[in-house]
């Protein structure tokens, strides 16, 4: 399994939670001895342009974080051409399920998810896609911007109890026809983040039924970071969800 990560990104390119020191590190030092790391690439400006206006682009580089942000999104472009002959996977920052075509909040500049689908849409590489946001914020940019296409299904599981949560993720990935699925993964839903609902070993399953519905319908999956800020349990967490998309 290839995973895309970037040296830039462990630089505190502002105040925020998705920027601080440790968060990258935290990560990295779990995946380095199981998983090979490629460097990303910067997204172009007409990938970017797939997905917003050309004011908000504007608008990014005027406050300084056009290119940690380009490369964010130019790893997920990376990890979702990958996927489409094995699972992948970015570790990149900023986040994005936040950024919407013309807009952004919640620590989130380019929408790397959009970005990424739309590249291999616009490639003609995928028919349908089904997008899994278990982050503990619902990606209000990710539907902002893909569910205007009759071609791309979204869930954010919104069930407040475990057991719940976790069994309308299996029943919708059980039921789409989708042939890529894409997960903006956040970690912050941890029972020792934000969120403190699920376990390390729920984010293993579900990686597992990405991947098996990947295979049943023929195409491929990857996942890229979004939220988790505790430092003591995000690489543990990433590194759980791999190990199930991977089937390691």
């Amino acid at each position: 399994m290839t995973v895309y990560f970037h040296h830039d990104f462990y630089e505190e390119y502002t105040s925020d939670p998705a920027a601080e020191s440790g968060r990258m590190e935290a990560i990295v030092e779990e995946l380095s001895t199981v998983v090979e790391l490629v460097e990303c690439e910067p997204a172009t400006e007409d990938d970017l342009l797939a997905a917003h206006s050309s004011g908000h682009l504007n608008w990014v580089h005027s406050q300084g974080l056009f290119d940690i942000a380009a490369l964010a999104a130019g790893g997920a472009i990376q990890a979702a051409l990958r996927s489409l002959s094995e699972p992948s996977f970015a570790v990149i920052r900023p986040p994005g399920h936040h950024a919407s075509a013309s807009s952004c909040w919640g620590f989130c500049y380019f929408n790397n998810m959009a970005v990424s689908l739309l590249r291999l849409k616009g490639d003609g590489l995928i028919q349908r896609a089904f997008v899994l946001d278990f982050d503990l914020h619902f990606g209000d940019g990710n539907v902002n911007i893909l569910d205007r296409n009759p071609w791309v299904e979204i869930l954010n599981p919104e069930a407040a109890d475990r057991d719940a949560y976790l069994e309308e993720v299996r029943i919708a990935l059980e039921h789409t026809a989708a042939d890529m699925i894409a997960v903006s993964a956040g970690f912050d839903n941890h029972v020792n983040d934000w969120g403190g609902l699920l376990l390390a070993s729920d984010y293993k399953i579900m990686g597992q039924w990405v991947r098996a519905a990947a295979k049943r319908n023929g195409g491929g999956c990857y996942g890229i970071l979004e939220g988790g800020y505790n430092h003591n349990v995000l690489g543990t967490n990433v590194l759980a969800f791999i190990e199930g998309l991977a089937d390691i």
